[in-house]
Formats: C-alpha cells, sequence, structure tokens
C-alpha cells in the first residue's frame, strides 16, 4: 500500500492533473503525469463503473497499481504527480502483466531508466 503522504485524494489536485499533464496510454491504462512542486511523488487511480459494477474489484486494481508503483517509487524521478485512468480489460489481467505495464510506461514517460540502464540517487 502506498503512503498517505505519496496519494494524490484531493478533486483539485486530480482536475489540475487533467488539464496540465502529459499523457501516456497502453492496452490497460491511459497514465498522466505532471510535475509537481513538491519533494515528492504522488499517485492517483480512477476506476470507473465501466471497467466494473463492483466495488471490490476496482478496489483490488487499485491496490494492485498501488502495489506495482510502490515497488518502483525510489527509481521514479521526484516531484511528479502521476494519474492511472483504468481501460476495461484490466479486471481480467494477471498482477504481473499489470507490473510489467507500469514499467514499461514509467520507462516510456522518461520518469524511469530502463532495465539495463539503472539510475543511480542523487
Amino acid at each position: 500500500m502506498l503512503p498517505k503522504i505519496n496519494r494524490i485524494k484531493k478533486k483539485k489536485d486530480f482536475e489540475t492533473i487533467f488539464k496540465n499533464s502529459k499523457s501516456f496510454r497502453n492496452n490497460l491504462f491511459i497514465f498522466k503525469t505532471r510535475k509537481n512542486n513538491l519533494k515528492l511523488n504522488r499517485f492517483g487511480f480512477v476506476v470507473s463503473q465501466k471497467v466494473s459494477k463492483k466495488a471490490t474489484l476496482r478496489n483490488k486494481i487499485k491496490r494492485r497499481l498501488g502495489e506495482a508503483i510502490r515497488d518502483k517509487m525510489e527509481n521514479i524521478e521526484i516531484g511528479t504527480d502521476l494519474v492511472f485512468i483504468t481501460l476495461p480489460g484490466i479486471e481480467k489481467k494477471e498482477f504481473s502483466e499489470i507490473k510489467k505495464a507500469v514499467e514499461d510506461s514509467l520507462v516510456k514517460a522518461k520518469l524511469v531508466a530502463g532495465e539495463n540502464n539503472n539510475r543511480l540517487p542523487s
């Protein structure tokens, strides 16, 4: 589970990110990224009822995305807000597939280095 300090909860924060951000897409989610003026990264997850009518399944997807992010958190460029908007079909995927999609998206957005080119902490 992500620490509370690393979560985006306020509607105003989500709206700011939706208006002023770069977007990346894969077959599981749309991912929006924006610089913040903080010394930490924040993450938000949007799982609509189009993905599943069941709240328990939507919460499971959020937990899986949060866990995939938590594993990569120390490698992500500091001072970034990220929002993941899930697409229908993610509910059928295994955790390993979701984790791989998150890692690939972070590399594509140039927020972390690729597997062979690990960033050194500064």
